[in-house]
C-alpha cells in the first residue's frame, strides 16, 4: 500500500517549535512585541555567519552579470515574492533594463497577492519560464526555498544546470542541508525556528530580503551603477526623484539647489550626465559619449579630468 503522507519535514529547523516562545498566547501585547523582537536579533547573527558565502556568490556573478548576463531568483510563497521584489526595485533604484533582474514566482503573477502554494510541490512548474529566458552561462539562477526542500526550486535548479552551456545556481535556505544537486552555491541564513512555529514569512523572510539586497546592491555597486554611496543612475521622473536627482548632483558638484536643478535640466534628467558636464566642461552630448565610452562608470570619467 502507497504512503500518501506527505514528506515529514519536522527535522527542519524552520519546521521546529521555538522553545522560547512556547506561551504565546497567554503574553499581553508589549511582551509579544519584545519577543518577536528579541528573536528577530538572531536575523543578523545569521547574516554574520552567510557573509562569506554570500561574497563568494556575488564574486562567482559579477563577471557574468557585467558581460550582461541575467540575474533570476525563482522561489514559492513568501520566498518567491521577496525574489520578485527585489527584481521589481532594480530597474527604478539603478535604472538596470527590466530583463536583467528576473523575479520567478510559483503560480505567476497573482501568487503575489494571493496565496497558491500549492504550485510549490510541482518540481517542473519554473521550466516553461526558465527556458523561455533561453538562459546562458553568463546568467545566474538563485533558487530560494527557507526550508530547502521546495519541489519547485529544487527542480528548477536541477533543469537549469542540466542546461548547456549551464548558468550559474545557487540556492538560499534558512535551514542547513546538504548542497543540492547541481547547485554551485549554497548560501544558508541559519535563523533558527521561527516565534510562530513554521511561519518563514517572520525571521528567514527578513533574513532573505536582507540577502537579496546584499546581492542585487553589490552587484549594481560592482558594476558602475554607484558613486561614492549615491545612486547616480537616478533618473528623475517625478518629484521625489527629481528632489533626490538634485540633492546628488548638488553633492558630486557642490553647486547649490537651484543651480542643481538647472544642470539636471540641461542634462535630460542624468544624474551622471550632469556631473560630468559640470566636472569636464562639457554640453550633454559629450558627456553621454564620454560616458559610453566608460561603459557608464560615472569615477572612471570623473577620473580621467
Amino acid at each position: 500500500m502507497t504512503n500518501a503522507h506527505p514528506p515529514d519535514r519536522s527535522h527542519l529547523n524552520t519546521e521546529r517549535r521555538n522553545p522560547r516562545t512556547m506561551d504565546l498566547h497567554r503574553q499581553p501585547v508589549a511582551d509579544i512585541v519584545r519577543t518577536i523582537q528579541r528573536e528577530d536579533r538572531a536575523v543578523l547573527d545569521a547574516m554574520d555567519g552567510a557573509a562569506d558565502a554570500l561574497a563568494a556568490l556575488i564574486a562567482a556573478i559579477e563577471p557574468r552579470f557585467a558581460r550582461g548576463g541575467r540575474l533570476v531568483y525563482l522561489g514559492a510563497g513568501t520566498s518567491g515574492r521577496l525574489g520578485v521584489l527585489d527584481a521589481s526595485e532594480a530597474p527604478p533604484t539603478f535604472q538596470v533594463d527590466p530583463g536583467r533582474v528576473v523575479g520567478i514566482i510559483a503560480g505567476g503573477d497573482p501568487a503575489l497577492r494571493k496565496s497558491s502554494e500549492g504550485m510549490e510541490d510541482d518540481p517542473a512548474g519554473a521550466i516553461p519560464q526558465l527556458d523561455t529566458l533561453a538562459l546562458t552561462a553568463d546568467d545566474t539562477v538563485i533558487g530560494i526555498a527557507s526550508g530547502g526542500t521546495t519541489p519547485y526550486v529544487l527542480g528548477a535548479l536541477a533543469h537549469a544546470a542540466s542546461l548547456t552551456p549551464a548558468p550559474l545556481t545557487a540556492m538560499i535556505t534558512c535551514t542547513p542541508i546538504d548542497t543540492p544537486p547541481g547547485v554551485d552555491h549554497l548560501v544558508l541564513l541559519d535563523t533558527g525556528p521561527e516565534v510562530l512555529t513554521g511561519s518563514t514569512r517572520m525571521k528567514a523572510g527578513t533574513a532573505t530580503k536582507l540577502a537579496l539586497n546584499t546581492i542585487s546592491t553589490t552587484l549594481m555597486i560592482r558594476t558602475g551603477r554607484v558613486y561614492e554611496n549615491l545612486m547616480v543612475d537616478l533618473r528623475a521622473t517625478n518629484n521625489k526623484l527629481r528632489d533626490r536627482a538634485a540633492r546628488i548632483v548638488s553633492m558630486i558638484t557642490g553647486l547649490d539647489r537651484d543651480a542643481a536643478f538647472a544642470l539636471l535640466d540641461a542634462a535630460g534628467g542624468s544624474v551622471k550626465a550632469a556631473a560630468v558636464m559640470h566636472r569636464r566642461g562639457v554640453d550633454r552630448a559629450e558627456a553621454e559619449s564620454l560616458l559610453a565610452a566608460r561603459d557608464g562608470v560615472l569615477h572612471l570619467v570623473l577620473d580621467e579630468e
